[in-house]
């Protein structure tokens, strides 16, 4: 009776395990932004170096594994001064600090939205994140189908203590920063797991 129950089960589970595909990032249109606002203007930047690691099925993403690890010495204003002095214990601290990660905990899809429940970890602290993402599927130019995730949250940048000594900050930079995510790219068979070679083995030789 047991193995009666058992088989359908496992022939239920095997089309949903095989949904499980990767996601690929296009580099060309993923954006890893934010805007920073002073008294006077805005400072729009992004990240220019970063990996992510998606996984699941692309219908839903229901129940995905998302990592993407940054690396903050990639920040970018349009400014190379500003961006040198972001890059100093002032602010990001990215000798001592040198990724900024977001590890998901829990995905959920809502509607057309993907809803990501994780920790983001950043200059040295680590608190829980909620991102809802707008999901969009379509074909590109290249007529390849494609897929893209664009979320917008505003942050506290001194929850995570950038820009706390600043002097400069102090007098003109507003402590709410807006994260900008865009992620577009496309959905693919995971890699098989390379099998190891076996090296031959050599035949003793009898001594004469």
């Amino acid at each position: 009776m047991r193995c009666r129950l058992l088989l359908p089960a496992l022939l239920l589970a095997i089309p949903l395990m095989a949904q499980t595909k990767v996601f690929r990032v296009d580099d060309n249109h993923t954006v890893i932004g934010f805007k920073a606002s002073t008294l006077l203007f805005d400072v729009p930047g992004r990240f220019t170096r970063y990996k992510a690691d998606i996984q699941g099925d692309p219908a839903t993403l229901e129940g995905a594994k998302i990592r993407i690890d940054i690396d903050a010495k990639s920040i970018n204003t349009a400014n190379g001064s500003r961006d040198e002095h972001l890059r100093t214990a002032d602010f990001f601290d990215v000798a001592k600090h040198p990724k900024i990660t977001f590890t998901s905990r829990e995905v959920r899809r809502e509607g057309d939205r993907v809803v990501v429940r994780g920790t983001l970890a950043m200059h040295g602290v680590i608190k829980d994140l909620d991102l809802a993402f707008v999901a969009a599927e379509g074909m590109n130019g290249a007529d390849v189908r494609t897929w893209s995730y664009r979320a917008t949250l505003p942050l506290d940048r001194l929850d995570f203590g950038v820009g706390a000594e600043s002097v400069a900050a102090k007098i003109s930079l507003k402590r709410q920063v807006e994260l900008d995510l865009l992620l577009v790219g496309f959905f693919e068979e995971p890699a098989a797991p390379s099998k190891a070679i076996a090296k031959p083995t050599r035949k003793a030789t009898a001594k004469k």
